[in-house]
């Protein structure tokens, strides 16, 4: 039963999720707590080394979630949901992209799913750094997550005025790591 939930839900993650691993992060966030894998908590820290190590999000999440739950072939599974319908899709797309091209409806559709991605990628993002600074109550969950976050914001916002350019994310996640080590671990 756990393998057909795991391929059920990291199917459906694969199906609906436009617009890259940001915006599929809602849609996540939805299956992993529907079926009850991780918590919130665990969500973060997984998304947060599923972006820092080589690879797609999507894919390094549902092999996580998947070996988590289901073992080697838990991950196998998983992996193989979340990245069949992009798959298929692409197979459909350069297939069919000669006789859409140019299409009114085919680029009007197009045009509206971009404000839909853009929203959910910045509200999962506002939800993120919600999470990670305050509590529940709206409390400060802990100084130092608001030191970092700040700092982050400000390397990757203020060159970017200054000289047009934005910071490597590399870099960030360099930079974010060894602040963590300073913050949390000395």
């Amino acid at each position: 039963m756990m393998y057909l939930e795991l391929f059920a839900g990291f199917l459906k993650v694969g199906c609906f999720s436009f617009g890259g691993a940001y915006a599929a992060i809602p849609i996540i966030r939805d299956v992993v707590f529907s079926y009850g894998w991780l918590n919130d908590e665990m969500l973060s820290y997984m998304i947060a080394v599923s972006e820092s190590t080589p690879g797609p999000l999507m894919v390094n999440l549902a092999t996580y979630i998947g070996s988590s739950q289901g073992g080697f072939p838990g991950a196998l599974l998983a992996t193989f949901a979340v990245i069949f319908p992009a798959f298929l899709i692409m197979l459909i797309v350069a297939a069919l992209m000669s006789r859409v091209s140019g299409n009114k409806y085919a680029e009007a559709a197009m045009q509206g799913i971009i404000p839909c991605v853009t929203g959910m990628i910045f509200a999962t993002g506002c939800r993120m750094i919600a999470g990670n600074i305050f509590t529940s109550s709206f409390g400060i969950n802990d100084i130092r997550f608001v030191i970092i976050t700040v700092l982050l914001a400000v390397l990757y916002f203020c060159p970017a005025a200054a000289v047009k350019k934005r910071i490597s994310p590399v870099i960030l996640i360099l930079i974010s790591g060894i602040l963590g080590i300073i913050m949390f671990g000395i």
